[in-house]
């Protein structure tokens, strides 16, 4: 069984969309294109190059798909994202789509969630999704995310596509790792646990 894994970069108020640049994603009328990229540094990018290293296969929203499609085969030979992004085997949710050009891509065929669950019972190492914020809401209502990678940045949008978006599966999570860059960037791992749990809290019930 195969490990299923989203990394998104948010904003401190949960949205998703349209981190990379201004043009990356207007639905909805979303000016704010472009919000992460002044908080980038190196160490961010070493990050992102171990996460996708692990990587057997990529799966991707059609507007993601097509983002990294018309970019990563332009990048240089020792790029190592880029290297294995191109490198490895590639599946893309699309409605729209009738054919992928990406080298290593293949558009996935009638319901995404059951096409991902055949994707999970195969041998090989973890999937991840990149970005793809219409697909993550598909795969989270489906309970089919085993573990979120998630960097939070620093500044607060006040709309846009939400990475958990209302209707989302309340479940327990545990924090795997957590780290901090110069930036104010912090970057944590969570794993998917059961249920939610429930408490109550104050000075009657000694939980204070």
């Amino acid at each position: 069984m195969r490990k299923l894994m989203v990394t998104a970069f948010v904003s401190l108020d949960g949205v998703m969309q349209a981190p990379g640049g201004p043009e990356e994603d207007r639905d909805s009328g979303f000016e704010h294109g472009g919000w992460a990229v002044p908080h980038f540094e190196p160490a961010i990018i070493t990050l992102m190059a171990e996460v996708t290293g692990r990587a057997g296969a990529l799966l991707l929203g059609r507007r993601t798909y097509e983002d990294f499609a018309a970019n990563w085969p332009l990048a240089a030979d020792d790029d190592p994202i880029g290297a294995k992004l191109n490198a490895m085997p590639k599946y893309v949710a699309s409605r729209t789509l009738r054919s992928v050009e990406w080298r290593n891509s293949t558009l996935l065929d009638g319901d995404v969630a059951d096409a991902v669950r055949k994707l999970k019972e195969e041998d090989g190492d973890e999937i991840q999704v990149h970005g793809s914020a219409g697909l993550v809401q598909t795969l989270i209502r489906h309970d089919l995310v085993d573990e979120f990678h998630v960097l939070v940045f620093p500044v607060v949008l006040g709309k846009g596509k939400r990475l958990f978006a209302d209707g989302t599966i309340p479940t327990g999570l545990r924090l795997n790792d957590a780290t901090t860059f110069g930036t104010g960037v912090i970057a944590c791992t969570y794993t998917r646990v059961g249920k939610l749990a429930y408490g109550a809290m104050g000075p009657e019930t000694g939980n204070w």
